[in-house]
């Protein structure tokens, strides 16, 4: 017997359980739920966060900015485990009121700078440090073309395709249709670009690389979702060559292990504080 069809109600309220991995952090209104303090260390910089797609981006950073020379950019990153709720912690929300990692706090000068979202940690450690982020006017539009593509494109990923695909309580297929369709035709852009150039603003590494590989260059890697063969990843041999090249970056293979709690032992550093952290 088929179930009947949803028909939403007039006013929607949150009645019912949803389901699926991150139910029970998921709630319709913002702000902390609990008293928290968070930690802070003796570097520069304080980053919380975890190693998600959006959380890596910010560890690669800060990796290939010490890679560079640039020894003031040594950070701490605490580990949030967002499926135990950290972000909702007073602590958290104070740096950042979307309750989403990464958050990071420059104690580089006073007073303290905030920064959230993954976008505008990556464009403030780029201005900062005056690196991957061409100077010249129409270098910094691509870059920045691209980085703010990754910004509005992710979410039909990670929460449309990603959800629906790896995490939702059911596998619904006109869900999983509609973002499977999305997911290929940003590749398909991906790709084409990447036909006419080494990297997304042209012929240098900058933020907008590190940005859209720690989503689409994993996927297509197989480092997310394990949705590579579903997606038919190897059809696109532009990102595949560019996913390759930058996953073999020191810093790259650095920052994936920043705040790593699942997987091989040894590519899991939850927290780091110095760089012997990582050996």
């Amino acid at each position: 017997m088929s179930k009947a069809a949803y028909v939403p109600p007039k006013v929607w309220k949150n009645e019912a359980a949803s389901g699926g991995q991150f139910a029970s952090i998921n709630r319709p209104v913002a702000g902390p739920t609990h008293e928290k303090t968070l930690p802070v260390g003796t570097q520069p910089f304080q980053l919380y966060s975890l190693a998600t797609p959006n959380g890596v981006k910010v560890t690669i950073m800060f990796e290939e900015l010490l890679a560079l020379g640039h020894k003031d950019a040594e950070y701490d990153a605490w580990l949030i485990r967002i499926g135990e709720g950290d972000q909702f912690s007073s602590g958290f929300v104070e740096i950042n009121p979307n309750s989403k990692i990464p958050a990071l706090l420059d104690r580089s000068v006073e007073p303290p700078v905030r920064v959230f979202e993954s976008g505008s940690i990556l464009l403030y450690l780029a201005e900062k440090f005056k690196e991957l982020l061409p100077s010249d006017p129409a270098g910094r539009t691509e870059t920045l073309n691209w980085l703010f593509w990754q910004m509005g494109a992710a979410p039909y990923l990670g929460g449309g395709f990603g959800h629906f695909y790896a995490y939702a309580p059911e596998k619904n297929e006109y869900a999983i249709n509609r973002f499977t369709m999305e997911a290929k035709r940003q590749l398909d852009v991906l790709d084409r670009r990447l036909g006419e150039s080494a990297y997304l603003a042209g012929d240098a590494y900058t933020i907008a690389d590190i940005a859209v590989w720690s989503w689409y260059g994993q996927l297509v890697l197989n480092n997310v979702y394990s949705a590579a063969e579903f997606l038919a990843a190897e059809e696109y041999t532009h990102v595949q060559r560019w996913a390759k090249e930058i996953a073999k970056r020191p810093a790259v293979v650095r920052g994936l292990r920043v705040n790593r709690t699942w997987g091989d032992e040894d590519k899991q550093v939850p927290e780091r504080h110095s760089a012997s952290d990582i050996s």
